[in-house]
């Protein structure tokens, strides 16, 4: 892998992996169409990385809250808003994280073929789009319930399988649920960093002892991959409630379709 093969994927990463498009169903693309080297395990983390950055970044605030929060809840022997939403992040980030513990191989070794992706970015995609059509979206993140949180959770599963999009999948579930478009986006994304935070660790583990890690491409994926992911969101939050969702649908469906006719 070159500097621009580098740059390329880790601009696609970044733009990617918030928006309800889906990360894997892009990052296919390069390898089989132009017929670049895999970028390796090692990149990916740094990519992964980046995106934690970027996303630890933008919500910086909202964390400092849940954590004061947090704090102040175990001190005074007495819950707040800002510690019952830690908790309902808990509840929500166990069932993924149970699920990838357990078939993250299984997964990685059956549902990475074009086929799979193509369908779960054509399938998810639609039910993204019905979900927000018919969501009432009245409900604030105020609104937010253990059960619900859960029910999210359920969803972030269906993450697992390359092409299903996590922000995707957890937006519909939120949309569903009842929720508004921003407010079911910032838990969405609150939701993704202890998984992104826990994933990149798996990464990182297996890659121990390992010699071969290109350093300036490493550094070269974290930066570009968290300032376009940085932008991503930043641009997402202050225009989905107008904008909707039905131009990431449309815009699924269009790159399902270009899936089914490249590699079906």
């Amino acid at each position: 892998m070159d500097w621009l093969q580098a740059l390329v994927l880790a601009l696609m990463q970044g733009l990617t992996e918030f928006l309800p498009i889906s990360s894997s169903g892009h990052l296919i693309l390069p390898k089989e169409v132009l017929g670049w080297p895999d970028q390796g395990s090692s990149f990916d983390v740094a990519v992964h990385v980046g995106s934690l950055f970027a996303i630890v970044a933008y919500f910086r605030r909202d964390l400092l809250c849940i954590a004061s929060g947090s704090f102040q809840a175990v001190k005074c022997k007495q819950q707040n808003q800002y510690s019952m939403l830690f908790l309902q992040l808990v509840v929500a980030t166990i069932p993924a994280g149970l699920a990838g513990l357990f078939f993250n191989d299984y997964i990685d070794e059956h549902f990475r073929s074009a086929l799979v992706i193509a369908t779960t970015t054509l399938v998810f995609g639609l039910l993204l789009g019905w979900a927000d059509v018919k969501g009432q979206r009245l409900k604030s993140m105020a609104q937010m319930t253990f059960g619900l949180a859960l029910i999210i959770g359920l969803f972030q599963m269906l993450a697992l399988i390359p092409g299903t999009s996590r922000s995707g999948i957890t937006m519909t579930a939120a949309l569903i649920l009842g929720f508004r478009r921003d407010d079911g986006a910032r838990f969405s994304f609150l939701m993704s960093i202890p998984i992104i935070a826990l994933s990149g660790l798996y990464k990182a583990y297996e890659l121990i002892g390992q010699a071969d890690v290109a350093w300036d491409l490493i550094a070269l994926g974290v930066s570009v991959s968290a300032l376009s992911a940085y932008a991503c969101v930043y641009w997402f939050m202050a225009a989905i409630e107008k904008m909707g969702m039905m131009p990431f649908v449309i815009y699924r469906v269009c790159l399902a379709a270009l899936l089914f006719v490249l590699f079906i």
